[in-house]
């Protein structure tokens, strides 16, 4: 996912392709998912039982895998929805190159290079893939496994020989990571979590589809996007998001594969987060945030070697 790609990708995309090992074959049609069962428990009466019938709803017709967690603190609720099942992470997995960036550095107590911030702002708020596979190689898989130690992700297993789009991913550990990012702990500094969302405020228009899409004007929106097709289960989109306002404090994560489309993909991470926001925080009146311009073509998510 480098920079903008809508109608632009062209020639550019035919060529990136080409050199890939992964190659973006054509998706394969999409399978009919079961029946989703979603999973939810909350402090707050009632509000558990409509989001399960809400997210539900949302899925209702849909086809593919979807993947869903959410943590609310303000209200203790959690939702969940085959949290334990991996898929490819595409361009999810920057964020946690940027977390394992910044612990590396803090348990070297020093400052990020001029060179080191300068990749990773393109990284997360352009999901530039070359500033990725430089970060990668910089950090070593040996340092990036030493963070997910650290960071209890016991599932997630980095892409090998330089491919981080391939890492595998889940929604338990993705959703350890955003509690990390978004609370006080012994893994991130405070300074170290705040760059993270900071950069993750600051994703391009076209890019900040996915998980934002519903959260009303009152909350903070911080996101990272994904999404990748290979030749088998299709399109894989991805949208983690974390949220803070209205008496709230929130994370979402979503993941899918077997999308017929990338398009297909993101209206399914919408029409559950939509739903979500709404059960969440809803003002009546509240200016809902409603993506209007996102990639409609992408390349591969994995970086040729070196």
């Amino acid at each position: 996912m480098t920079h903008r790609i809508s109608g632009r990708a062209g020639a550019l995309t035919t060529a990136l392709a080409a050199a890939l090992l992964v190659p973006a074959v054509a998706a394969l049609p999409a399978a009919a998912a079961p029946t989703p069962t979603v999973g939810c428990t909350s402090a707050k009466a009632g509000l558990a039982a409509k989001l399960k019938k809400d997210i539900t709803a949302a899925l209702a017709n849909r086809k593919g895998t979807v993947a869903i967690g959410l943590y609310d603190r303000s209200t203790g609720t959690t939702c969940t929805l085959n949290a334990a099942t991996a898929f490819d992470s595409a361009s999810t997995v920057k964020v946690t190159v940027l977390a394992a960036l910044l612990w590396d550095a803090k348990k070297n107590n020093r400052y990020l290079t001029d060179t080191e911030a300068a990749l990773a702002t393109a990284m997360i708020t352009q999901s530039d893939n070359d500033a990725t596979s430089k970060l990668w190689k910089q950090l070593g898989v040996a340092k990036i496994k030493g963070f997910l130690t650290a960071a209890g992700m016991t599932k997630t297993v980095p892409g090998a020989d330089g491919y981080w789009g391939l890492t595998q991913e889940n929604v338990t550990d993705e959703q350890k990571l955003l509690g990390l990012v978004t609370a006080r702990n012994g893994v991130l500094s405070d300074n170290s979590r705040a760059y993270i969302l900071k950069l993750m405020g600051q994703v391009v228009a076209d890019q900040r589809w996915g998980t934002p899409a519903g959260a009303p004007s009152s909350v903070a929106v911080h996101v990272k996007n994904g999404w990748l097709e290979r030749s088998t289960h299709g399109w894989r989109v991805h949208s983690l998001g974390t949220f803070n306002g209205a008496g709230h404090d929130y994370m979402m994560t979503v993941l899918t594969q077997d999308d017929s489309t990338m398009d297909y993909g993101v209206a399914t991470i919408q029409n559950v987060a939509e739903a979500i926001h709404k059960d969440l925080v809803p003002a009546a009146g509240a200016t809902r945030y409603a993506p209007t311009d996102r990639p409609r073509e992408a390349f591969v998510a994995v970086p040729p070697r070196g």
